[in-house]
């Protein structure tokens, strides 16, 4: 199956950038290489990007979208959480600006061997690194119940977690669970169907909240954040696009931190705490896809976008 996947907020994301022709950039969640391609576009002979992306069929694919831009391009195989050591290793300190595109690609979506789709009977898989071992199967299976419904309820936000995880280790006690089909099955006996009716696909929210716990998804956006600030050169922009509302949480407050550090009582005429400002918040509102992206593409309906820029190192901290 070919890699698709169409960037979301593709406009707004490059325009954000404010891309220098010589400049340094990096994308963290290469996918289709959709992004990347523009910021190519706009480099100069001497500008470069780096692609990172865990997926080999994603690693794959851009690398054939990109072929035409030689040795601009780098792409490397990992996860964005390690970019400091992986650039490091590229010889980079710093870099003109930084995007990431969270969340499941379509192809991962659509591609129903990869598990992550409720809507194809596949087995349960949900890696966005094959190289892992652990698969969302060992998730439903090994999992107690009060770990299930943590995870449901902290990463799904579903109302019925306690419910859900308790048919999950119901059914699993006849059999094992191996499939989304299964497991969807098994979703949908536990939400009452008025509430089905009225809310979308009801395992939906339990799918979401196993890819994030076997994938660590929240816990490497909340790792990653101050690294990538602190790679930026001065001016440089990071530009951060996510799907939902937990990880949307994680970004504003992690962007709000380094804007102002302060620890400082508000009543403190000066700031003692020595904590200096990384930069400032260039989106006080995140950026929201317009009606028609959202009516060509179903899924960029929840995206947002929200810009970080680098402020002069040694500025005045912010009291």
């Amino acid at each position: 199956m070919e890699f698709e996947h169409r960037s979301v907020l593709l406009k707004e994301t490059i325009d954000g950038l404010h891309i220098k022709p010589d400049g340094i950039y990096v994308d963290g969640t290469l996918g289709g290489g959709g992004h990347s391609y523009e910021i190519c576009r706009r480099l100069g002979d001497k500008g470069s990007i780096i692609g990172i992306d865990q997926d080999a069929a994603a690693v794959e694919a851009a690398g054939i979208r990109l072929k035409d831009f030689g040795e601009k391009v780098t792409i490397v195989r990992s996860n964005y959480c390690d970019m400091k050591s992986r650039l490091q290793e590229l010889g980079i300190d710093k870099v003109d600006g930084i995007i990431l595109d969270l969340g499941v690609s379509s192809y991962q979506l659509d591609a129903a061997e990869r598990g992550f789709s409720y809507r194809v009977d596949a087995p349960l898989d949900m890696r966005m690194d094959t190289r892992e071992k652990i698969t969302a199967r060992d998730i439903v299976n090994d999992y107690g119940e009060g770990e299930l419904y943590r995870v449901i309820r902290d990463y799904g936000e579903d109302k019925f977690a306690k419910n859900i995880a308790r048919h999950i280790v119901m059914e699993r006690g006849k059999r094992p669970i191996e499939t989304t089909g299964q497991l969807t099955e098994i979703v949908r006996r536990a939400i009452p169907m008025k509430y089905q009716k009225m809310s979308g696909h009801p395992a939906k929210r339990t799918f979401q909240a196993i890819r994030i716990e076997l994938n660590r998804e929240l816990e490497v956006l909340r790792d990653s954040l101050d690294d990538m600030i602190e790679l930026l050169n001065p001016g440089g922009r990071l530009c951060i696009i996510t799907f939902h509302s937990l990880e949307d949480r994680i970004v504003k407050s992690s962007f709000k931190k380094n804007e102002n550090p302060c620890t400082c009582p508000p009543d403190f005429p000066v700031c003692i705490c020595g904590r200096i400002s990384k930069g400032s918040i260039v989106t006080k509102k995140p950026i929201l896809p317009g009606k028609e992206e959202m009516e060509e593409n179903s899924r960029s309906k929840s995206a947002k976008l929200r810009i970080f820029e680098r402020g002069q190192q040694g500025g005045r901290h912010q009291g």
